[in-house]
């Protein structure tokens, strides 16, 4: 599975910056952390996150080589531009002008990349 070597390939790389950039305020983060929720909790939500992480990332990945770089990254940026939006509405936002102005942009390109690959 190329996708799960690329992620243990990535950990390794990164394991060093992180303990050169996080571990001097390690502790203390971590003593405010579990005074709050917990340590049982943090971890759970660390492990958690982090495989339904890479399940997406697994799933988006065989997902690609079925349908395509282009085609998925098109949905990609549908899918987020559904997100903006939906957001705004379930929350009760009002979206600025850029953020309308590149919704539309985003919708209009991925509505115009689906009429061509009819084609």
């Amino acid at each position: 599975n190329v996708y799960a070597v690329m992620n243990i390939i990535s950990f390794v790389f990164t394991i060093p910056f992180v303990v050169f950039t996080e571990l001097p305020t390690l502790a203390d983060t971590w003593k405010e952390a579990t005074a709050e929720s917990g340590s049982n909790a943090i971890l759970m939500n660390i492990v958690v996150s982090g495989l339904f992480f890479y399940f997406y990332n697994e799933t988006a990945f065989a997902f690609t080589s079925h349908v395509g770089a282009v085609t998925s990254s098109v949905l990609n940026t549908a899918k987020r531009v559904i997100i903006i939006v939906v957001s705004a509405v379930v929350f009760q936002e009002a979206m600025e002008r850029n953020t309308v102005i590149g919704s539309a942009i985003a919708i209009g390109g991925t509505l115009a990349y689906s009429l061509t690959s009819k084609k």
